[in-house]
């Protein structure tokens, strides 16, 4: 009840901030109109209560639930855009906000509203509150990083680049981001499973090395058939105009892939309440902005940069963990 109204609470307020700024925001991306934030300020209390629906289904472990609130947002944006497109003839931006926002509602099907009482009087412990205020800041706070690392480069491509090149290289990012979430889906089982795992006083490690297994072996499939077949993979996407690119396709890939490895170690710290690879994380991710701002020659060099900086990252969560491991090691055998 107290993260359903938390929810509610900021996405009312958030929508009310986007609406007031929707011509500062247009302004901004370089949009046609605001109209589209407009519709987008109206759905965001949706997409809130949404995501804590969706976190009850991973906290119980309802996996099968919880997989289907995204067949059921994705599947209904993907078909209500079309449907916009073919048959109103509006501005495409508006047609496309529109169809993302009525997405939302589909989004909230399976539900399980039972029992949730928004404005209960029933409140949490003061120990719990902080707790989940706690939990609630440096996820977010993390998340953000993760906003920033996931797409700044593509926003400083525009900046640093001519409009050819920066279209080149957000298809380049459109690909290569297969691996993040192909790895994000391994994220949404790690959490539950690792703080069940450490309230019943077992082994959390071998969760995390199989996770990191899983993920470590799909992300150098898809790295390896962007490697070998780069031509065919941006032929069947884009087409030929944008064969310039093939040759850094494996490269991203490679970038993606080590990020989304560091990723399974900072959401496994999280799990267990220890805060400092999180927010190392969140430093080191930082960096990619930094290296992309000093060395922007060209888009292979832009493409170094992030290896570069994601390797440091999954280092730094790798010596943490490896730290960690050793200090608790000797802490049981004294």
């Amino acid at each position: 009840n107290t993260m359903y109204r938390y929810a509610l609470v900021f996405g009312v307020f958030t929508g009310i901030l986007v609406l007031i700024f929707s011509k500062h925001l247009q302004a901004l991306f370089n949009t046609q109109n605001h109209y589209m934030f407009m519709i987008f300020a109206v759905a965001i209390p949706l997409y809130f209560v949404m995501s804590v629906n969706r976190g009850r289904f991973q906290g119980g472990h309802d996996f099968g639930k919880l997989a289907g609130t995204y067949q059921t947002e994705m599947w209904s944006r993907l078909l209500l855009t079309f449907a916009l497109l073919l048959l109103i003839p509006l501005e495409p931006g508006i047609l496309i906000a529109v169809g993302i926002s009525l997405s939302f509602v589909f989004g909230l099907y399976p539900s399980d509203f039972k029992g949730v009482k928004v404005f209960s009087k029933d409140r949490l412990p003061a120990v719990d509150l902080k707790q989940v205020w706690i939990f609630i800041g440096l996820t977010a706070g993390y998340e953000l990083t993760q906003i920033i690392i996931n797409n700044s480069d593509i926003l400083l491509v525009k900046h640093y680049f001519d409009d050819k090149q920066a279209g080149l290289y957000s298809s380049l990012a459109l690909i290569g981001r297969v691996v993040y979430f192909v790895a994000w889906m391994f994220v949404m089982l790690l959490m539950p499973t690792v703080i069940q795992k450490q309230k019943d006083g077992e082994p959390t490690a071998p969760v995390l090395f199989k996770y990191v297994f899983f993920i470590g072996t799909l992300s150098a499939f898809i790295v390896a058939v962007c490697y070998l077949l780069p031509n065919l993979i941006i032929t069947l996407m884009f087409g030929d105009a944008y064969l310039s690119i093939a040759p850094l396709l494996w490269k991203y890939a490679l970038a993606t892939s080590l990020f989304a490895v560091s990723n399974i170690f900072a959401y496994y710290f999280l799990s267990l309440n220890q805060y400092s690879p999180v927010i190392l994380s969140g430093l080191l991710g930082f960096s990619q902005v930094a290296l992309i701002m000093l060395y922007h020659g060209g888009l292979e060099t832009v493409v170094h940069m992030q290896i570069i900086a994601m390797v440091i990252l999954l280092v730094a969560q790798l010596l943490f963990f490896i730290i960690k491991n050793k200090t608790e090691t000797k802490i049981i055998t004294k």
